[in-house]
């Protein structure tokens, strides 16, 4: 998502947050190692728009671990908000939540945060793209679309094998009704199933099939690997830039790979971290966050583009430009909190991190 077309989310747009305790109501099998978690809140459901996704924070072995997740329910469907998590080896959270958390749990949640959704890039046309577990925002999205008789919705997924394809049934059923366009390609058999489809990976013949492709607002999701490709796929297809917006699934790894400016400013100020009793050397055009770990200091970050909440601190002294995306309310910036990741010193700062 380091390329993904933002537009700053306003506070006016921000109708409904959350920032509580998700009760889970239910556990549903999606794939042998996907599963989707249905999390009712204490107050009424927030409004959110499709594609976007909470923030969780829980306690794992004791540690405070964060994780994004997008919502893969509707918001046009009434009832629990929905994430549909995907095991990875020797993840702690997604473990975690497959093994440990259940019907009667709960779970700390803030959200809803995100850009990636048809209702800030509205069109007629849309061509969605994804890729193993990246396919949950675009199917939130075709799940909200399918209320629309005057959308026209093209859906184009990959999976490793006919056994990875999260949504399967639901998605020939949506086939099936022509609420969309669907395409699935699988890169290989399963050992129980020889796939009938499209086989390989994400190709040009693929994209070039598509009606009215020039004419179409381009979601894509899914892992690094495949949005690269996607991206280059898509400038070939001679897809106007503008109509491409990305988000890239796995925000963790998306977080740990802050990336800075090329050369750093001649003007430097000092950071201080009160709690870990540290202090860095900041320069006026990195974040602090940036300058934390070129430190070596690794405090809790995940998506590194003012979005999602995780870093947030207390600014306690100085001054910073915050320049964010949503990630942070109004009132809480009133409280004097801060996200590292996209505040810069203006001077010298004390924070509380």
């Amino acid at each position: 998502m380091t390329d993904m077309l933002i537009r700053p989310v306003t506070e006016a747009t921000r109708t409904d947050q959350l920032d509580e305790a998700l009760t889970c109501v239910d556990v549903l099998d999606v794939t042998h190692d996907v599963k989707t978690f249905l999390l009712a809140p204490q107050s009424p459901s927030p409004m959110y728009d499709a594609g976007q996704y909470l923030t969780l924070t829980m306690d794992i072995a004791g540690e405070t671990l964060q994780r994004c997740y997008t919502i893969s329910s509707a918001p046009t469907t009434p009832g629990p908000l929905a994430i549909t998590v995907k095991r990875v080896p020797g993840g702690p959270v997604s473990n975690w939540l497959h093994d440990e958390f259940g019907p009667g749990d709960t779970i700390w949640a803030t959200g809803p945060h995100g850009e990636f959704s048809h209702v800030r890039h509205p069109s007629g046309k849309y061509l969605f793209l994804s890729a193993g577990s990246g396919i949950t925002p675009v199917m939130s999205m075709t799940r909200t679309l399918r209320n629309d008789p005057y959308a026209d919705v093209v859906f184009v997924h990959s999976a490793r094998t006919p056994d990875d394809i999260i949504f399967r049934a639901e998605l020939n059923t949506i086939a099936a009704a022509g609420d969309a366009s669907v395409t699935v390609i699988c890169e290989a058999d399963s050992p129980t199933e020889t796939w009938q489809g499209p086989t390989g990976r994400l190709g040009l013949r693929n994209l070039l099939s598509v009606p009215d492709l020039h004419a179409r607002e381009v979601f894509t999701c899914g892992p690094a690997g495949y949005m690269k490709a996607a991206r280059q796929l898509l400038e070939l297809a001679g897809i106007d830039q503008s109509r491409c917006h990305e988000e890239l699934f796995d925000l963790a790894a998306r977080g740990a790979a802050v990336t800075g400016e090329t050369e750093l400013s001649d003007t430097r100020y000092v950071v201080e971290l009160r709690r870990s009793g540290r202090s860095v050397d900041c320069a006026a055009n990195e974040t602090l966050l940036q300058a934390a770990h070129r430190a070596g200091l690794t405090p809790p970050s995940m998506c590194a583009e003012g979005m999602c909440g995780t870093c947030r601190t207390t600014l306690l002294a100085g001054d910073v430009d915050m320049q964010h995306q949503g990630g942070i309310r109004q009132r809480e910036i009133d409280q004097g909190q801060i996200l590292m990741c996209c505040s810069k010193p203006t001077g010298d700062v004390v924070i509380d991190g």
